[in-house]
């Protein structure tokens, strides 16, 4: 579960944003929703919300509120960061992306999780080397640490603006490609980065 969180910084745009903002504000109004509706009824805090009759209570204004500032709120912010991006994207088309055509199903897969470093460990003779020098030499063996700090140089590499013009798929590949060979060169002198990043 913590490598598919992490994972969603491949995503961008409003995709990204949904997950990031969205799931947290939709279960905040659940909530209000859920106790408004237990002090009174659920049709009242249907209209309270929906600006269509005055609040009475403090639940329903609480649910008024709401409706009146972050669902328009919310609206805006969307459409704004969809039409930013539109705007952006016609000028920005790097020569790679020329010409090319996606299909639903790649435009709809998820983009996959930050891999387990355990499965290197019977992979290639790259992936059991990286596993040697990142978990034996730079983390001493502590495998549960290892792997955070993995998930989390993946992470961070998603969110630089290198990684911006690929796709959600491509972008997990070439993060993970890039750290493995920047992260075995430290790890077999025994530096993890991210170690002494957190210090």
């Amino acid at each position: 579960m913590r490598r598919a969180w992490r994972s969603r910084k491949a995503l961008k745009g409003v995709t990204q944003w949904l997950i990031d903002w969205g799931v947290p504000l939709v279960a905040g109004a659940t909530a209000l929703y859920v106790y408004a509706a237990s002090a009174t009824s659920p049709s009242s805090v249907y209209r309270s919300f929906t600006l269509i009759d005055a609040p009475a209570k403090l639940p329903l204004w609480l649910s008024s509120v709401v409706g009146w500032l972050l669902v328009p709120a919310v609206i805006g912010g969307v459409a704004g960061q969809v039409i930013s991006q539109r705007i952006s994207n016609v000028k920005a088309t790097p020569t790679a992306r020329l010409f090319r055509k996606r299909r639903w199903g790649q435009r709809l897969r998820p983009p996959g999780v930050i891999p387990d470093l355990r499965r290197y460990f019977h992979g290639t003779y790259a992936q059991q080397n990286f596993v040697d020098a990142w978990v034996r030499v730079a983390h001493r063996n502590d495998w549960s640490r290892a792997q955070d700090h993995w998930e989390v140089f993946v992470r961070d590499m998603l969110s630089t603006p290198q990684y911006a013009h690929l796709d959600r798929h491509e972008c997990l590949k070439q993060a993970k490609d890039t750290a493995h060979l920047g992260l075995v060169i430290t790890a077999q002198a025994g530096i993890c980065i991210v170690c002494e990043r957190r210090r």
